[in-house]
């Protein structure tokens, strides 16, 4: 549905630079962008890219405003200001009351009547499913289960047994919550299961990508803190706590008992060893690995960028002679011969 731009200045709190009876109706890059369309400028690598916009608005910061040849919507934080505008322009469609004839609901289960349950969906023994929750096609919710208001399960997400879900969090296809972690014991026999008899608690505004899974705790719970996002392919292990408003983004991996504080941000394929807690306000870089407590905020970063293989293994046989020279004078220091 068009709004106009003196709307989205005053709904959002932006300073306009235009008309503000101009209406858009969609968002679009800077430069795939045309008549009705409003888009965004916050990174200064883009800014060749604005003076050629054929955007009907642009939101930006107010030393980039001179430099739009179009219509702006001035703020401090352009990004999180276009991802409102986009919200608005953009819904996400809300749950249509009803069960499908083809999904299973446990007759001890209660399902609000405003919910929508897909096809082939599944809700199993004693599990409540709150207002407007949406559960898509071939989702599996199993007993246990208690998922809030405004929920939406995109499709096939997985939850085995005592999941709590705070409201509107967003689950998107192939996530699973709650599948046991891995506790093994070793015996001169073999390895033996430990059985994982605890169930996993997610609050408010969380968001958790495709594929990704959070496993349950083995004695008490695994805890994710309001408003965290965890990308797609992130892999959380039992008994850990996320804090609230962290991020992680793909093929992250945080092992068993890792306690994480709020607003930690964990860039793509980045990890803990387990049993650590981590302060609130870290950021570990790509490919990083966190192996002890973390008590100081910060960035921190623990990976080798790639390079060509012939600098490479120079370098790595520069790392091997340091440390045959480094045997080689602990030796002469012991006395040895």
């Amino acid at each position: 549905m068009p709004i106009s731009l003196g709307e989205l200045a005053t709904r959002f709190g932006c300073d306009l630079d235009g008309d503000p009876d101009v209406e858009v109706i969609a968002v679009a890059s800077l430069t795939g962008a045309g008549p009705g369309n409003i888009c965004f400028l916050s990174n200064s690598a883009l800014q060749q890219q604005l003076s050629s916009t054929k955007a009907d608005a642009v939101i930006l910061r107010a030393e980039n405003a001179a430099d739009c040849p179009v219509a702006s919507l001035i703020s401090d934080n352009p990004y999180a200001v276009f991802a409102r505008v986009a919200a608005r322009l953009h819904p996400v469609p809300g749950a249509v009351a009803g069960v499908h004839k083809s999904a299973v609901v446990d007759p001890s289960a209660r399902v609000a009547d405003s919910a929508q349950v897909d096809a082939l969906a599944i809700i199993g023994e004693r599990s409540v499913i709150g207002e407007n929750v949406y559960v898509g096609p071939g989702c599996v919710i199993g007993a246990d289960c208690d998922v809030g208001d405004d929920c939406r399960f995109v499709a096939n997400v997985t939850l085995p047994r005592a999941v709590t879900i705070g409201k509107r969090g967003i689950f998107h296809p192939g996530v699973v919550i709650g599948a046991d972690g891995f506790g093994n014991a070793m015996t001169p026999q073999g390895w033996v299961k430990v059985p994982q008899v605890g169930g996993v608690r997610i609050g408010d505004d969380v968001e958790i990508g495709a594929n990704t899974t959070v496993d349950c705790g083995a004695l008490g719970d695994t805890v994710i803190e309001d408003g965290v996002r965890i990308d797609n392919l992130c892999m959380i292990a039992h008994n850990v706590h996320v804090g609230e408003h962290t991020a992680m983004a793909a093929m992250t991996g945080i092992a068993g008992s890792t306690v994480i504080g709020k607003r930690c941000m964990f860039a793509g394929a980045s990890g803990t060893v387990g049993h650590i807690t981590i302060c609130d306000d870290v950021v570990l870089s790509g490919q990083g690995m966190l192996t002890k407590d973390v008590t100081e905020p910060g960035t921190y970063a623990s990976s080798f960028p790639a390079e060509k293989i012939r600098d490479w293994n120079r370098k790595v046989a520069i790392f091997r002679r340091l440390d045959a020279k480094d045997r080689r004078t602990n030796k002469l220091a012991k006395g040895d011969s």
